[in-house]
């Protein structure tokens, strides 16, 4: 079982930066790739990024590549997400997720875990 918990969100202006963190429970966290998922008023959940259980492999949505860094330090059960340019576009709840898979997965059925959300609002 792994419970996660994300912060970080908040309001912040277009062009600005957050970073979330989904701190983890659990003395396997290691083990788990970890993925970043959104969701926006009217609209379904979307793929973000996604880090393997090593840090050594990273996955990110073409919307967000190259503004957006996925990295997790295991030391500390924490998966982070820095949001760099931030677009009113990227304005969503967003969770974190653990998968028992190995590979960097797009698709939220591969996540066995789930966190309650964060709200990211970009304004102009």
């Amino acid at each position: 079982q792994v419970q996660l918990v994300e912060s970080g969100g908040g309001l912040v202006q277009a062009g600005g930066s957050l970073r979330l963190s989904c701190a983890a429970s659990g003395r396997t966290f290691s083990s788990y790739g970890m993925g970043w998922f959104r969701q926006a008023p009217g609209k379904e959940r979307e793929f973000v990024a996604a880090i393997n259980w090593r840090g050594t492999i990273r996955n990110y949505a073409d919307s967000v590549k190259g503004r957006f860094t996925n990295s997790r330090d295991n030391a500390k059960n924490t998966v982070y997400l820095q949001m760099d340019s931030l677009k009113l576009e990227d304005t969503a709840v967003y969770y974190c997720a653990a998968t028992s898979g190995i590979a960097t997965y797009v698709s939220a059925r591969e996540y066995d875990y789930w966190g309650q959300g964060t709200q990211v609002t970009v304004s102009s």
